[in-house]
């Protein structure tokens, strides 16, 4: 019954796997293994310059160095844009996938509607939402001087351009996390539906007691999607704000000082293993809640 045959054709399986194998160990672990060894470092981006080690230094250096003060700032930036982007997308998105979920005409159409800006791409959605909130000529301008009698600056906000590029985050997000509510929606039996109307359930018991528990593993997959694209943006942020206007997060300032630092290696290096922490605590934490809520039918 063996499909690969006998003898050496026993081992073609894994002659398969070897390739994507090698290019998991090349391209992903293997430079992950590299950043932190480098961390510990005080690598320079220069081919064939020397390296010592220098234990802690670079981690010293990202809490208590002269720049220490923006790096805390970024934290806190990263840890709002994470919070923020990852209860409001999931809601929405779940909301969304409810109201599609009932069958409604043209479905199809807006789920197509909804999905589009996940494929948009990050330069696309930047200039669409740049020509948007254009501060001289951009139409929300124009409704906010309309509804409100004032205009923004929007990207060049001190105060405003970062909860903008949320928005934006969310906006190109939201149909993706939609589409794993609505399939994990359409998994459910509707004979559970039947029987809890029988019993005299209403929208709201039948979402709570029915939907919501059997949809959680959905709920799951988005939290930790979620969780480790916000933390993890860096792209949407180079492309309208360039960290300016205190936008910067912990994924830009990986970004800065790798490709517009200095030349050293180190700090970014810790830079990238501080914030991977962060994401590991984050993630793990919100398994371990969600996966309570997983029910078996």
């Amino acid at each position: 019954m063996y499909p690969f045959g006998k003898g050496i054709y026993r081992y073609v399986p894994f002659l398969l796997l070897l390739i994507p194998l090698l290019l998991y160990v090349v391209f992903y672990f293997g430079p992950s293994v590299l950043t932190v060894i480098y961390s510990f470092t005080d690598v320079k981006n220069v081919p064939g310059s020397s390296m010592s080690f220098v234990g802690l230094d670079n981690y010293r250096d990202v809490f208590f160095s002269g720049n220490s003060g923006e790096r805390w700032r970024s934290i806190i930036n990263t840890l709002i844009f994470m919070f923020i982007v990852t209860i409001v997308q999931n809601g929405v998105a779940l909301f969304v996938a409810v109201l599609i979920n009932q069958r409604l005409k043209g479905d199809y159409f807006y789920r197509a509607v909804f999905f589009l800006p996940v494929v948009l791409g990050v330069a696309v959605v930047a200039l669409i939402w740049g020509m948007m909130f254009d501060p001289m000529s951009g139409p929300v301008n124009m409704l906010y001087e309309w509804l409100f009698g004032y205009k923004d600056m929007f990207f060049a906000s001190f105060s405003h351009a970062f909860g903008y590029i949320i928005f934006v985050q969310i906006w190109m997000y939201m149909g993706y996390s939609m589409l794993i509510f609505l399939s994990g929606l359409q998994s459910v039996p509707k004979d559970l539906y039947e029987a809890g109307y029988i019993d005299g359930t209403n929208k709201w018991q039948s979402f709570r007691h029915i939907t919501f528990p059997l949809i959680a593993p959905s709920f799951t997959v988005n939290m930790l999607l979620s969780i480790i694209g916000a933390m993890s943006t860096f792209d949407i942020i180079l492309a309208t704000t360039d960290g300016k206007f205190n936008t910067r997060t912990m994924a830009y300032d990986v970004y800065k000082e790798t490709f517009r630092g200095s030349l050293e290696m180190g700090l970014p290096s810790a830079l990238s293993v501080v914030q991977f922490l962060i994401i590991l605590v984050f993630v793990i934490v919100a398994l371990k809640q969600t996966r309570k809520r997983e029910v078996e039918y």
